[in-house]
């Protein structure tokens, strides 16, 4: 499209979910619990784990790199979601947007390639316990979560910065409450093929090779439950990786449904209602289901309550004695 004497557009304007004040108040008040909660169990997950080294092994280190995740990958898209719900006019500017973008898909490939790597984990634990201490030493612990991380940013690297050579034009309603692919596109006055063509190839690469390897890893832990010898170890077993393949489930059977499907079928109301799966639900799910139902979790954080008391307590007999 030729764009010479078109205004160029410096900013966005989020619609978000439109309807009656009330209806927005009461959303309003929904994802700011969640959020508030979500981000209160992922920050007391990291805090007892490093707090208690009897939990420093693999599985919590993969799960502190989980929360830490989380606290920003909601970050990143909660507190517009939250300001779409109070006010009418919510902007961000076309290079903020592009930072948005960029991060959200940064932290959700980071989250899709790291539950690949906890599968993995659960995996080796259970498939092959005697050689675990070897499999997943510290060293291959931090390697795994630092390459989580690190290819979880290369990954929408290219994508963003040829959206970063876009021209906007005009309009300037975003028709989301974040800076989603689709979105963006559509405001584009530019021929957006070829970035279309990008992101989707790399987003359903990552996407789909992570879900493959997880469930590949849980296959074969259903399995080797089939043919454990007592009922009680298949009963333990099978609970735990039950409530793991609920996260897995829910987490990329919505992302599938956003990122995994042809361009042109997108539709606006319901990509806003699928992304509040995976943008405000699972990252409070999450710790729900991996860690603080843990009995090791919930010890830990006893014994964290108790000595924080203990210390509470030590201080104020030492202020009342002088």
């Amino acid at each position: 499209m030729d764009v010479t004497n078109q205004t160029t557009v410096t900013e966005f304007i989020f619609l978000g979910f439109l309807g009656a004040p009330s209806l927005q108040l009461t959303l309003f008040v929904i994802f700011l619990t969640i959020y508030l909660l979500s981000f209160t169990a992922n920050a007391l997950i990291i805090f007892i784990v490093l707090m208690d080294s009897s939990l420093q092994t693999p599985m919590y280190i993969f799960l502190v790199n989980l929360s830490f995740l989380e606290i920003w990958y909601s970050t990143a898209t909660v507190p517009k979601l939250l300001a779409t719900c109070l006010s009418q006019v919510v902007t961000i500017s076309v290079f903020g947007c592009i930072v948005q973008y960029y991060f959200f898909f940064s932290m959700g490939a980071t989250e899709c390639i790291l539950l690949a790597v906890m599968a993995y984990d659960r995996y080796v634990a259970i498939c092959n316990p005697l050689r675990y201490s070897v499999l997943m030493s510290l060293q291959i612990c931090l390697r795994f979560s630092a390459g989580s991380w690190i290819g979880g940013f290369i990954a929408p690297l290219l994508p963003t910065i040829f959206i970063s050579h876009l021209n906007f034009c005009g309009p300037q309603n975003i028709n989301h409450f974040f800076c989603d692919s689709d979105p963006i596109f559509k405001l584009s006055c530019s021929d957006t093929f070829l970035v279309e063509a990008l992101g989707y190839t790399c987003s359903s690469v990552v996407i789909l090779t992570s879900f493959l390897l997880t469930m590949s890893s849980y296959g074969n832990i259903v399995v080797t439950i089939i043919r454990l010898s007592s009922q009680e170890a298949q009963k333990k077993t099978f609970f735990t990786c039950a409530s793991h393949l609920t996260v897995v489930t829910i987490y990329y059977g919505t992302v599938i449904f956003a990122y995994v499907r042809p361009p042109a079928k997108y539709n606006f109301t319901i990509g806003k209602v699928v992304s509040v799966f995976y943008c405000v639900i699972t990252p409070l799910v999450n710790p729900l289901i991996y860690t603080l139902r843990n009995k090791d979790v919930k010890k830990a954080f006893k014994k964290v309550v108790a000595e924080t008391q203990s210390v509470y307590w030590e201080t104020q007999t030492s202020g009342l004695l002088f």
